[in-house]
């Protein structure tokens, strides 16, 4: 049998794979229900204060981490942030970047495109929500040697990775029961500053999670048909 080289181990040992084959209609059961599940998740922006118990959030980031990545790098870092001090300093810095972006940097196509969702430079949900998950790649590992030094430890295929784990944590979220949105503010240098990274971690994604708010609403706006998004050969 042929063994394949790791990271750091030298050679990593090969194991069974552990896979059950479902018969058919479960496998047909099993697809109805997830994506069933999965079209009821909507991003929304009205968060409840409610807490969220943390061993959820630990579990979906557990999730998360499952995901397939380049050469196993594994190349994420979660900071989950529940500190209201720390969301104050969030949502301050991320609003004074939306601001500019509203009023000065945005093109006039983005601004039309976002004008149907109603979005604009206030962010009270990064306050609301009971946590925030921002999600870091890390553009090369760290690793220490046995002489104090450190040397960089390079990653592949960081963006693809870690958009991979973003989707397997979004998932898990509404699995179980909870909502998030997908927040972008660009720049993002100051979730860096703020949370203390080291410099091989750039900000990718901020995640607030929560209950939805009792008077939470959502555009009404429709998702492509499979025949826009999937072309089948053969």
């Amino acid at each position: 049998m042929g063994k394949a080289k790791g990271p750091r181990e030298g050679v990593y040992p090969f194991v069974p794979l552990e896979f059950e084959r479902l018969a058919v209609e479960e496998q047909r059961r099993r697809a109805a229900e997830f994506e069933a599940r999965l079209k009821s998740r909507r991003t929304t922006r009205h968060f409840s204060t409610d807490p969220v118990p943390r061993e959820l959030i630990e579990a979906a980031v557990r999730i998360a981490g499952r995901a397939p990545s380049g050469a196993n790098r594994q190349p994420w870092h979660f900071v989950v942030v529940a500190d209201p001090g720390i969301k104050r300093k969030i949502r301050e810095a991320a609003e004074a970047e939306e601001r500019e972006n509203y009023q000065h940097r945005f093109p006039g196509d983005w601004l039309e495109a976002l004008a149907p969702l109603g979005t604009d430079w206030h962010k009270p949900f990064l306050e609301e929500a009971p946590y925030l998950i921002v999600v870091f790649r890390q553009d090369y590992g760290r690793e220490r040697q046995a002489d104090g030094s450190e040397r960089k430890v390079k990653h592949y295929y960081v963006q693809e990775s870690v958009g991979i784990a973003c989707g397997f944590l979004i998932a898990a979220l509404h699995w179980m029961g909870l909502v998030s949105l997908t927040h972008t503010p660009s720049p993002m240098g100051f979730l860096s500053r703020i949370l203390k990274r080291p410099a091989n971690e750039k900000p990718y994604l901020l995640i607030p999670v929560g209950y939805p708010a009792r008077n939470a609403q959502v555009p009404d706006i429709p998702k492509k048909p499979l025949a826009e998004i999937m072309t089948l050969l053969g």
